[in-house]
């Protein structure tokens, strides 16, 4: 199923069992963690809007700020993970993370909109140390016939951290303030720092290809459409993550406390479907099939919700937390694809790439999102969003998958 790394952790090197599953905890504990800090931020917005006198366009700008540093340093986190191994990237990572919340914490204080949108963006920039980390902790102690489920699970992390954040940002600022609302990602980005420290291990790599020819971006362009293909499925997912809440508040009439509390549990509906994926690419042999399918799901969900909001049926609300559902569901999916074909030297880089070009187009998602919500109303923007997918469908490198299978590109299980 297109997996570029063999024998990456030979059978003596290999923890126990329980060992690998404790690294794979830790690590869904570190992006969870950074997951809290680096989306947070959209949760802040009814309360930037109401206390601080912003726009909703303008709140959208504060909401991106953590996305931004996120796209910053994937790649430079990614390439130091590549070369100076994965314990070192998560342990300065959070500890740099947990730093920068408290940061924001007094800038929030001091009522400077300006200096807490440069603290979420360092706070960002350090959260971006788990992505590709934690990523390769999965990918070098897990075996291919258990990666993708594996994978699934540390990709739960992120609709987790969100929920968490949903539940707790959201309630603490509109009752207590931005600046107490931000104790959240601090505290959960120390609980990370430790559980790491007392768990993970480096996984071991193979050598180098002689003279160094190891770039999976010259055999084909297999890489190039999985990252395009996520960076149009990201479209959606960000535009139910940033808006939910405040069309719950606004057009719903509900509270704050109470729509928090609903897209929480929609975001660990969207932990749960993102395990079921990765299980199921085990299942099927390939991770790009079910990618499609998720794509085909995204579309179908997106423009029922748009439908609905618009009619303003009760449907609507149940259809958001099934669009929650679906539109995270590709995550894992596609970073499991990028990490077994870009191999054990490139996954650190081609996953930072990936998760750049994500949060590049994520970042936009806010302000431009913003924007359409007041020209054009929550329910055309959501009806909109389903476009994306649609192009998406056709892109997903099914058939190279395939081919480069047939062409021995898969290896034998290291068990």
């Amino acid at each position: 199923m297109g997996r570029a790394v063999g024998r990456a952790a030979e059978v003596e090197a290999a923890p126990s069992d329980r060992r690998r599953w404790a690294m794979l905890a830790a690590s869904t504990t570190a992006q969870a963690a950074s997951a809290v800090m680096a989306h947070g931020g959209p949760f802040l917005i009814p309360t930037l809007v109401r206390d601080e006198g912003l726009s909703l366009a303008q709140a959208g700008v504060v909401a991106a700020a953590p996305t931004v540093g996120v796209m910053l340093m994937l790649v430079v986190w990614g390439a130091i993970a590549d070369r100076r191994g994965e314990r070192l990237v998560l342990l300065s990572g959070l500890g740099a993370t947990a730093l920068a919340g408290g940061v924001a914490m007094v800038a929030a204080r001091t009522g400077s909109v300006s200096a807490l949108t440069l603290a979420l963006l360092l706070g960002g920039a350090a959260a971006a140390s788990t992505s590709s980390a934690s990523g390769r902790v999965v990918v070098g102690w897990f075996p291919p016939h258990r990666r993708g489920l594996a994978m699934g699970i540390r990709q739960m992390a992120q609709p987790v951290g969100v929920g968490v954040a949903a539940v707790s940002i959201a309630a603490v600022a509109d009752r207590h303030g931005i600046a107490a609302a931000l104790l959240v990602p601090t505290l959960a980005s120390a609980l990370a720092l430790g559980v790491v420290a007392a768990v993970v291990l480096d996984p071991p790599r193979p050598p180098r290809p002689a003279g160094g020819g190891d770039n999976p971006y010259r055999d084909d362009r297999f890489l190039a459409r999985i990252h395009l293909v996520s960076v149009l499925l990201v479209v959606p997912q960000f535009t139910v993550w940033t808006f939910a809440l405040v069309w719950l508040v606004q057009d719903r009439g509900w509270s704050a406390a109470a729509a928090g509390a609903l897209v929480g549990a929609a975001q660990i509906a969207g932990a749960l479907g993102r395990i079921a994926a990765g299980q199921l690419s085990d299942v099927v042999g390939s991770r790009t099939r079910p990618l499609q399918w998720v794509a085909i799901a995204a579309v179908l969900t997106m423009a029922a919700l748009g439908l609905t909001a618009g009619a303003e049926w009760a449907l609507a609300v149940p259809l958001m937390v099934l669009a929650t559902a679906v539109t995270v569901a590709d995550n894992g999916l596609a970073f499991t694809a990028v990490a077994e074909r870009a191999g054990p030297h490139w996954s650190g880089r081609a996953l930072g790439v990936q998760n750049t070009a994500q949060y590049l187009t994520s970042s936009f998602v806010p302000p431009l999102g913003g924007a359409a919500v007041t020209a054009y109303g929550y329910s055309a923007t959501f009806a909109a969003a389903a476009v994306f997918p649609l192009v998406a469908i056709a892109l997903v490198p099914v058939a190279q998958e395939a081919a480069w299978d047939r062409a021995g590109g898969s290896a034998p299980d290291p068990e």
